[in-house]
Order: C-alpha cells, then sequence, then structure tokens
C-alpha cells in the first residue's frame, strides 16, 4: 500500500498508540455498536434544542426505512451534520468520521458510543470500509459523506466513490440527504441560532456485485449524487457551477478539419 512502513519507528510507543486506539474502535463498532443509554439520553437532549435553537425543519422522514441496511449519502457541512441528520431516523445511526477527532481518549468514547468510527481521509482506509461493511450486513444505518470534507461556502463539490462501491457490495438502499444551514452556526466557540434543514430522497437501489471495479462504483456515485443535489436545491442551496462550454472552433480550423 501506498505509504505504508513496515519499520518501525524510533520512538516506537507514541506511533503505535493511535492504530491500536484506531483499531479497538473499529471492534467497539462492529461488535457491540452505540451505546444504547448514552445515545438515547444524547438523543433526547439534543433533538429538542436543535427544533427550538435551530428552527430545525426535517423533511422526508418516511424515507429512511425502519428496518433493514441503509446507507445515507448526505452532503458536509459543519461537524453539527451527523447529530442533526441522525434525528431523522428512529433508529441509530452510524457513520465515519476523520480520526484525527478520536484523539483525546474520553472524546473517542463518546462518539464511538453515538455511533462514529474513524476513518483515515485520502488513504483508502481499508479498516474504516471492512468496519462501514459489518455495520450493513448487520442490518444498520450507515451515514457517509460522500464530498469526503466539509464544504461551508457555495454549492455541492464532487463526490468520492466510496459510497458506490458499498451500495454494490453490500446491496444496501442509499438514501439520498442534503442539509443545509448547519455552515453559519459555529462563529469561533459560539453556537449562534439559526435556521437548519434537512431532506431526504426516496431510496436508490442497486444490484449487489460482490467485486465492483472503480467504474462500476464511479457510475452509482455518479447516479446517487444528483439525487442529494435535488434535495439541496428543494432546500434553496446554490447550484453547483457548471464548467464552460469549450470554445467554438475557429474558422480557420474547422476548414483544415473539413480539408477545406
Amino acid at each position: 500500500m501506498p505509504g505504508t512502513d513496515l519499520v518501525p519507528a524510533p520512538e516506537s510507543a507514541p506511533a503505535t498508540r493511535a492504530p491500536q486506539a484506531s483499531t479497538a474502535l473499529h471492534a467497539a463498532t462492529r461488535s457491540r455498536g452505540v451505546n444504547p443509554l448514552m445515545y438515547w439520553f444524547a438523543r433526547g437532549i439534543l433533538q429538542p434544542f436543535f427544533h427550538l435553537y435551530f428552527r430545525m425543519l426535517r423533511v422526508g422522514r418516511e424515507h429512511i426505512p425502519a428496518e433493514g441496511a441503509v446507507i445515507v449519502a448526505a452532503n458536509h457541512r459543519s461537524f453539527l451534520d451527523p447529530f442533526i441528520i441522525g434525528t431523522l431516523a428512529r433508529r441509530p445511526m452510524y457513520y465515519v468520521a476523520k480520526k484525527e477527532l478520536f484523539k483525546h481518549r474520553l472524546v473517542a468514547w463518546i462518539l464511538s458510543s453515538l455511533g462514529a468510527f474513524p476513518v483515515d481521509r485520502g488513504n483508502g482506509d481499508a479498516d474504516a470500509m471492512a468496519t462501514a461493511r459489518e455495520v450493513l450486513d448487520r442490518g444498520d444505518v450507515l451515514l457517509i459523506f460522500p464530498e469526503g470534507t466539509r464544504i461551508r461556502p457555495g454549492g455541492l463539490a464532487d463526490p468520492k466513490r466510496g459510497v458506490g462501491r458499498l451500495a454494490l457490495e453490500t446491496g444496501a438502499p442509499v438514501v439520498p440527504v442534503a442539509i443545509i444551514g448547519t455552515e453559519n452556526v459555529r462563529r469561533g466557540w459560539r453556537v449562534r441560532p439559526h435556521k437548519v434543514s434537512v431532506r431526504a430522497g426516496a431510496p436508490i437501489r442497486f444490484p449487489q456485485v460482490e467485486q465492483p471495479s472503480a467504474e462500476l462504483a464511479g457510475a452509482v456515485t455518479d447516479r446517487v449524487w444528483p439525487c442529494v443535489e435535488l434535495q439541496w436545491q428543494w432546500l434553496g442551496g446554490e447550484p453547483r457551477k457548471q464548467l464552460p462550454a469549450p470554445a467554438e472552433q475557429p474558422e480557420r480550423e474547422r476548414r483544415f478539419v473539413r480539408g477545406g
């Protein structure tokens, strides 16, 4: 694998703690899942707070199946997104979060108890993909952000193909979701009141494929992302900027092509 070094660093103890902690977090998500007491206690506090402080609007909750494996594919604007999107479902929702958030032991425990597991962004994290498949194989809900990172200003960014790969490998339906307004909530350490809206569309289903090619996974992602954008624009989101059309071919080049 690119970037893999099998030779231990001189300061081996600090270097190995992070991978071991990450492995333990993945194992906890695969075997135990969320902490029910912690999850429903946190949700019981956060959901009324979102309604009162953010005037939260939720549309399309009926599109989240009540049982069985589900992939929720959403755009990403703020650290609050997983918690707000999680209120769409009437059952726990698991999600990937960047590994940097799990450095502190207490924070890592809280996030893991609420359904989060770490991902090493940009490095093709096989452990994160394996955990995601395990969550879906046992019939739970998985939230992923195909953009790969938070996109605060403007419209949506281009998606990565991981969502297509997961949909094909597991056969789980994909529910397209858009969230808007959370990018305006945080100013430094201050969380200010601002209208937040989230909308879910109808599930999209694809045939299960054991080992989908990168091209096929990309094609499925290209099918899912416009559905997310549909929800986004329904909420008033800015359309993605289209690439400018190619300039008209000069007359001299057209004559050359025609053989004139």
